[in-house]
């Protein structure tokens, strides 16, 4: 199997053999599908903020119990 070089410019440079053993197969869709969302999360900058439990407001109970753990008193 043959395939295109292309230089920067996209004009063709010339050609290259590649294996039929790797090539010459049909392409899985659901591989495909993995490869591309691989790809694209990868690229992603994860900039979003997530907050910390000490910059949630509020909360639903006491963090610990009052006596007997040595740490501070904690509400909510």
């Amino acid at each position: 199997m043959k395939a295109p070089v292309l230089a920067r410019d996209g004009t063709s440079s010339g050609q290259v053999d590649l294996a039929d053993a790797a090539f010459a197969v049909d392409a899985k869709p659901h591989l495909l599908h993995e490869a591309v969302r691989a790809e694209l999360n990868a690229r992603r900058a994860g900039t979003r903020a997530a907050k910390s439990r000490g910059m949630v407001s509020g909360g639903r109970a006491k963090p610990w119990r009052q006596k007997g753990t040595g740490r501070a008193r904690a509400g909510t």
